[in-house]
């Protein structure tokens, strides 16, 4: 029993299974018996998974950081008149593909800016690019907010754009761009021009209602309070519980450097670790919790997987939105590195698919 009164009540909710309100949450955060937290979370997360930690071999694929929007956390976005601006032709977005999988990937995860003039049928062309080149790989693609832009683009519905992007080959959404579920933060500090909750909930929404898997995610540790991200948790939650559709929910830890916000600090390490701890035991009906090590780095990932999580995500290999201090545009592990990682946990790694079937390799 912790000696923190408020987190031998939570303690006792848990064992009981009963669900965690909001002030739970915001004394999951206070408490400095960061062991307790961590050790309710891993009994939570046991509970779940066993003793097994998840991983993919999948690739990342951004096709343009042209993008109109000018929010204050994105060090990514570029401008069309920028020397370092990109956008990569459908043969382009194709070839990496192909190389995906032919080095074993069952998943690419293809994301990028608003960028102001590529039509509809670009993204539509590429994912049936993708599928007809590799009809074998899992095409995960598209933040809720570039469906939005893609709807504004074509001038029909968000259920109008997944129907098509769906008869392309898309398979499931990614859940970026979620940042944080307060008005407060999008008015006073991210500027985002239009890139509101609103419109998050319903793409996630409509996706699900298509039974098109999707993830969660939340940026955190910038300006946001503890309240605030206690209550993005809840607002997840309350989805899954109306229109059910999450597979995983992924923390995703601010990196400051490049972005209008250089001047913050970022989130700790112990930070890092009670995020990912409070939301094992806050989101319970979301099933996986990512360590998305590419943000959050190898080592600190690897405990994290006894905070809570029971997936590292996967080996990535490039990755534009965000770079940790020292890394380059190419991140990857390898899957001999992923599972080292694992299994110095005291886990086993199981290599799974998009939708989170282990994968059985000859």
């Amino acid at each position: 029993m912790s000696s923190d009164p408020d987190i031998t009540a939570i303690e006792r909710k848990v064992a009981a299974g009963e669900r965690l309100d909001q002030r739970d949450g915001e004394a999951l955060f206070a408490t400095t018996d960061l062991h307790t937290l961590g050790a309710l979370a891993h009994v939570a997360r046991t509970q779940r998974h066993g003793n097994v930690a998840y991983y993919n071999v999948n690739r990342h694929i951004n096709y343009t950081n042209v993008c109109v929007l000018r929010c204050r956390f994105c060090g990514f976005r570029r401008t069309p008149a920028d020397s370092d601006a990109y956008t990569l032709t459908v043969e382009q977005i194709v070839e990496q593909a192909r190389q995906a999988a032919s080095a074993g990937a069952t998943e690419v995860h293809v994301v990028g800016g608003l960028h102001p003039s590529l039509p509809f049928d670009y993204y539509l062309d590429a994912v049936r690019a993708i599928r007809a080149a590799c009809p074998a790989l899992h095409i995960k693609a598209f933040t809720a907010i570039e469906i939005v832009h893609f709807a504004r683009l074509a001038g029909t519905t968000i259920e109008g754009v997944l129907e098509a992007l769906v008869a392309a080959g898309l398979d499931s959404l990614p859940g970026g761009g979620a940042e944080v579920f307060s008005e407060r933060v999008h008015a006073e500090t991210f500027n985002y021009r239009g890139k509101a909750s609103a419109d998050w909930f319903a793409v996630h929404r409509a996706a699900h209602a298509m039974h098109l898997p999707t993830n969660a995610t939340m940026l955190y540790g910038h300006v946001e309070t503890p309240a605030e991200r206690v209550a993005h948790m809840i607002q997840l939650r309350t989805l899954q519980d109306e229109a059910p559709g999450f597979q995983a929910f992924v923390p995703l830890s601010f990196i400051p450097a490049g972005s209008q916000l250089s001047h913050l600090p970022g989130p700790t390490g112990v930070d890092d670790l009670r995020t990912v701890a409070v939301a094992r035991l806050m989101l319970d009906n979301i099933p996986h919790i990512k360590a998305f090590w590419v943000m959050t780095g190898a080592k600190l990932s690897q405990v994290a997987l006894h905070f809570g999580a029971d997936d590292l995500d996967g080996t990535v290999v490039t990755y534009d939105i965000t770079h940790r201090e020292g890394a380059g545009k190419r991140q990857e592990m390898t899957v001999e590195q992923i599972e080292t990682l694992i299994r110095q946990a005291d886990l086993v790694p199981v290599e799974r698919d998009s939708l989170y079937q282990p994968v059985r390799r000859d």
